[in-house]
């Protein structure tokens, strides 16, 4: 983008961006303490751009190239030297909350890892990518809440490592598309599963037996996970929650479904949405009164 960007049509951007793309949840509900919002809107249209850049793309030079741009910009923001829109939102935001560099660099390091990198040995591995691709979005969350301590940052590594592994394995059907299967391979064997039948699209009950252990690897992560929001305000502390939820519903759907992924995608309607939210706002309300 050739011309300078204002800050007020570049917040506007960023919130249009923010709101526009479908999610399990709104990025940003009204539970989110509303002198936030903005932030949040920042902080997300820099992961939608870095995401889109690595999968929409559809060469894989190009992605990388592109997401390399990426990276000098936001290197250049931290330079004091944003144009692009979602720099000039989000250089304000990173100034205010004190959030360093490294989140949104390792962002960047898992959408470039992606388009190298298709299979995973075992879960180390896949946790290895975790690292990268989902827990600095926590621990940027954790940031715009103000909280920079280890204890918080441990369990929202494992709430943010759980709600990829659902979302891996809500989309493993999806993920086929891009070449790409996360469960790990030592998983898959020791199921008598290959990749060929997942490519196959072959639904057996030794692939259900490798999902039902891949959802419980997940639901460990969320449980432990749930010892975070105790420690946050209390309006952050009920949106991660409520991301949390819709995390743990997921893996409740694909057991539902007897774990086949392969013919049908799990996915969270707009009337459960709502009803986890009204669960949500129970709790709100009956924290409200029990202060």
């Amino acid at each position: 983008m050739g011309r300078a960007w204002g800050l007020e049509e570049s917040l506007a951007y960023t919130k249009w961006i923010a709101t526009g793309h479908y999610e399990n949840f709104h990025v940003v509900s009204f539970l989110l303490p509303k002198h936030l919002h903005q932030d949040f809107y920042n902080v997300y249209a820099f992961c939608r751009w870095a995401d889109d850049l690595g999968d929409e793309i559809g060469d894989t030079a190009e992605s990388l190239r592109l997401l390399h741009w990426w990276r000098e910009d936001l290197e250049k923001m931290y330079a004091g030297e944003a144009r692009h829109p979602v720099f000039v939102a989000l250089g304000p935001t990173a100034k205010k909350h004190g959030l360093p560099i490294d989140p949104f660099a390792n962002l960047i390091t898992a959408f470039e890892h992606d388009q190298v990198v298709t299979r995973y040995a075992n879960w180390d591995e896949v946790f290895a990518y975790c690292v990268n691709s989902a827990n600095p979005v926590g621990r940027l969350v954790l940031g715009l809440g103000g909280y920079t301590d280890a204890k918080r940052y441990e369990l929202s590594d494992a709430t943010c490592t759980a709600l990829q592994l659902a979302n891996f394995w809500q989309d493993v059907s999806v993920d086929l598309g891009k070449d790409r299967v996360y469960l790990p391979l030592d998983l898959l064997a020791r199921h008598n599963v290959t990749v060929d039948d997942i490519y196959a699209r072959r639904f057996t009950p030794n692939f259900a037996n490798a999902m039902r252990e891949a959802c419980g690897v997940a639901r460990e992560l969320f449980q432990k996970g749930l010892a975070l929001p105790p420690l946050l305000d209390r309006r952050l502390a009920l949106d991660v929650t409520l991301f949390s939820r819709g995390g743990m519903y997921i893996l409740d759907k694909i057991e539902q479904q007897g774990y086949d992924v392969l013919t049908a995608r799990p996915y969270i309607s707009k009337g459960e949405r709502v009803r986890l939210l009204l669960r949500a706002l129970v709790s709100f309300a009956i924290g409200r009164v029990a202060a």
